[in-house]
């Protein structure tokens, strides 16, 4: 099929996908309809068999109707010779979203969550939507309990994407960003990941855009304020790599999940992202353990993303307060996870601390400011 702009796309399911009723936070445990398994198993058989699909996009949405339907019109509008597909997880929106999409955007497909999981959560029912796996998720048939038909009959590595990008639903894409994208990829065989340069509705970089690991001692002058009050320092402005020129190719330690293109032999070799994390960090854990695998992650300015950041959570007096704790929660989830064993107890104290007293400050900073106001920008993402 062509969408008017050059782009050649093979429409896998005629209707939407849906789930069944059963949901748990742990997306693993949420099966896909039978007979929209099937419908996706055969749409992904005839996109191979045509020509591989080269792009899979899954897009997160919680009460961003707007803003989405902004993201689909410039991802439909995209330009350039490949074959891609879009999945749309609403992370249990009450705005009608769902069904700007289906109404709009019928070659879209839609699954309907009716809790929002987080951020990990819903971008993995969209992976497993295409066809990925978690690590030690596969069964043998003898073993099949019926419980998910997605993971007893997993596709084979000619049926995947081959990228999938995870895309926030407050971006808006240029006509050849996607097609830029993939070209990057393709020219870099050892990137199992990339971002583009993300800007901000003012023009102003998004610094969550390049990323160093956090580890215990980027972490602490990140607490501390050094990395603030020397953003040009190589030592001290590792945070966001603020001491980069904007401009130039970098290979980081990590790209946003707002913006991030990733390749399918990397996710077949780490697995999907760690519902541990609700939102932050997820993406720097994906990236960390990309790159254990022996994966390189590349910022890449040559395609510029526009941003409008936070859109979910800004205004929202419930979820707003929840994604400042859960940024900080994030810090000590990687920190555990990946630190903790071979830092000194006493470092680990300070950092532990340092994450306790700033998001402390940052919640009663929100509990003195009140529901419905923007807040300055302490969460980054």
């Amino acid at each position: 099929m062509h969408n008017g702009f050059g782009i050649r796309y093979k429409k896998i399911v005629g209707a939407s996908w849906c789930s069944s009723a059963s949901f748990t936070v742990n997306s693993a445990a949420v099966p896909l309809e039978p007979s929209i398994e099937h419908k996706l198993r055969e749409g992904l058989a005839q996109a191979a068999g045509a020509s591989l699909l080269d792009l899979a996009i899954v897009i997160v949405n919680y009460n961003t109707r707007d803003l989405l339907r902004d993201c689909l019109a410039s991802v439909y509008d995209s330009r350039g010779d490949f074959r891609f597909q879009v999945c749309v997880v609403d992370n249990c929106s009450s705005d009608g979203s769902a069904g700007m999409v289906r109404a709009e955007f019928p070659q879209a497909h839609v699954i309907e969550s009716p809790v929002n999981g987080g951020f990990a959560y819903a971008n993995n029912l969209g992976l497993r939507a295409f066809g990925f796996m978690d690590m030690g998720e596969e069964k043998k048939p003898e073993e099949s309990t019926g419980a998910n038909p997605s993971l007893e009959n997993p596709p084979s590595a000619a049926e995947l994407p081959r990228y999938i990008l995870l895309l926030n639903p407050d971006t808006v894409l240029p006509p050849y960003a996607l097609a830029e994208m993939l070209a990057f990829m393709d020219a870099h065989p050892e990137a199992g990941a990339s971002g583009p340069r993300l800007v901000l509705a003012d023009g102003s970089l998004d610094l969550a855009c390049r990323r160093s690991f956090p580890t215990p001692e980027v972490a602490f002058y990140r607490l501390i304020g050094l990395s603030k009050l020397f953003p040009r320092s190589r030592r001290f402005g590792r945070y966001n790599l603020t001491y980069l020129d904007p401009d130039e190719v970098a290979e980081v330690d990590s790209v946003v999940g707002a913006c991030m293109i990733i390749r399918r032999e990397a996710i077949q070799q780490v697995g999907l992202l760690d519902e541990t994390f609700w939102m932050y960090g997820e993406d720097l854990d994906w990236a960390y353990r990309m790159k254990r695998a022996g994966w390189k992650v590349f910022y890449n300015p040559e395609v510029t993303v526009l941003h409008y950041k936070e859109a979910a959570s800004r205004d929202d007096r419930v979820i707003r307060p929840k994604t400042r704790y859960e940024f900080y929660r994030a810090m000590y989830v990687f920190y555990r996870k990946h630190y903790a064993a071979t830092t000194p107890f006493w470092l680990g104290w300070l950092i532990v601390g340092g994450i306790i007293l700033r998001g402390g400050m940052v919640m009663l900073k929100e509990v003195l400011k009140g529901g419905g106001k923007p807040l300055a920008r302490e969460v980054v993402r």
